[in-house]
């Protein structure tokens, strides 16, 4: 599949074949993607807790309404913004960052023939707190993906829209 076949045919997934295993290599493959991401100045301002434990994923449904699919879900990804570089100057577009890495990991997944779905967690401090200290982090939890293997093919939702488009030549 090229890039724009992969961008076209992602989607939010929200029901995945529950018990489904996702290999080891699979998982590094859909990290790697992550790392691959462009930074500013390159300062790679992020960090991954993968989770696989059940009780562990019960909770993450617990800290954020919006993350009911892990309960058929194989994984999820948290993933993490770290604020300071290690000079102790401010990673000052880790957010935008962090998003380059989730949307190379999604299109990882989507590859290698799994469904996701990103949740967001920051800026709702209640929600990144908690993950924090579910996953042991003193980095902030920007999202969680879950990871599967679909179970569902939704219809595209978005599309070209010129009247969003403004060209200035």
């Amino acid at each position: 599949m090229n890039t724009l076949e992969a961008i076209k045919k992602r989607r939010s997934i929200r029901k995945y074949v529950k018990g489904a295993e996702i290999p080891a290599e699979d998982m590094r493959q859909i990290l790697e993607a992550a790392m691959l991401a462009p930074s500013a100045r390159n300062c790679r301002p992020w960090e991954f807790a993968v989770i696989r434990n059940r009780a562990a994923m019960e909770r993450i449904m617990e800290i954020s309404p919006y993350t009911k699919m892990m309960e058929t879900a194989s994984a999820a990804i948290v993933v993490c913004g770290i604020l300071k570089n290690d000079k102790g100057e401010d990673n000052a577009f880790w957010m935008e960052d962090c998003g380059a890495a989730i949307q190379n990991m999604l299109l990882a997944a989507l590859e290698l023939g799994y469904g996701t779905c990103w949740c967001g967690l920051y800026p709702s401090e209640e929600r990144y707190k908690q993950m924090q200290e579910l996953i042991g982090a003193d980095t902030i939890p920007m999202a969680v993906i879950a990871v599967g293997v679909a179970d569902e093919e939704p219809a595209q939702r978005g599309h070209y829209d010129e009247a969003r488009v403004k060209f200035i030549d």
